[in-house]
């Protein structure tokens, strides 16, 4: 899908690899919308955006919405699509991370991780969904994570929202394919990304999992989005994880091990809590 043109919405737009995609997307002509849940950033997104626009008529809005609650962007998206028109590329890239072990996990964290990673995607793109289908075009990115392909200690809240995020996305192309075939999808599966959101991780092997710059993990959905491709990994070593668990599980949770994938969150510190924004 060619982007001059286009409205792309951005969830968790307002600071890192959402707004890198925003940002990206009004470079080559598109018009963007930010979904964000902090107002002061998002204030300074629009205004980031606004300076990066290459057409002056070029359209730009920032909305603050909070995307695991239904009725708010129920109403956010009415008021979107009055304002600025038909959304032709929804990007769900809202996300939080809890970084805790079972044991350590308030109720709240949990309820709160599933809400804005897993139960937004429903509420998002029921929203946009019917428009696209009916115009025959458009396209829905989901962003996952290299967690939502194999489990990590100290996320598992975060991971469990992440495999339904890759569920969701599976089902959501299986039904597009038969319903609306001119409607694409793309789910995007990187490793940590150094946003501040998984600060402290650390990664055992560098040069296969190495921590990702969200401007590069941007410019590749982006690609996905002009391409029309139906997947995002990064690294390719990602790949090897769908290649592991087919393993038994004797043998899954070692390997596993080796590669630092159980030790990755030892060090964790994170974001300040309220912030939404995904980073892997």
């Amino acid at each position: 899908m060619k982007l001059p043109g286009r409205r792309i919405l951005v969830t968790g737009g307002a600071r890192g690899m959402g707004l890198e995609i925003a940002r990206l997307a009004v470079a080559r002509g598109a018009h963007p919308a930010i979904w964000d849940i902090d107002p002061e950033a998002l204030i300074e997104a629009e205004r980031t955006l606004r300076g990066a626009a290459r057409e002056p008529d070029q359209q730009v809005a920032a909305d603050q919405v909070d995307v695991g609650d239904r009725a708010a962007v129920a109403a956010a998206a009415g008021r979107l699509e009055a304002g600025f028109g038909p959304v032709d590329i929804l990007v769900n890239n809202a996300g939080v991370v809890s970084g805790s072990r079972i044991a350590d996990l308030a109720p709240e964290a949990v309820e709160r991780t599933l809400r804005v990673n897993t139960l937004a995607l429903f509420w998002t793109t029921r929203a946009f969904l019917p428009g696209m289908v009916r115009r025959g075009e458009g396209r829905i990115v989901t962003m996952a994570s290299a967690g939502g392909l194999v489990g990590v200690p100290g996320l598992s809240d975060y991971c469990a929202s992440k495999f339904a995020a890759v569920g969701f996305h599976e089902s959501l192309r299986a039904e597009l394919r038969e319903a609306a075939p001119g409607v694409g999808t793309t789910l995007v599966c990187p490793f940590f990304v150094n946003t501040g959101m998984f600060a402290g991780v650390r990664t055992r092997f560098p040069f296969l999992l190495p921590i990702l710059d969200p401007q590069r993990v941007a410019a590749r959905v982006v690609r996905a989005i002009e391409r029309d491709r139906l997947n995002v990994t990064v690294p390719a070593f990602v790949h090897s994880l769908k290649l592991i668990r087919l393993l038994p599980t004797a043998l899954l949770d070692p390997i596993a091990s080796f590669f630092g994938i159980h030790a990755a969150m030892d060090h964790f510190s994170g974001r300040p809590r309220g912030r939404q924004e995904t980073g892997a």
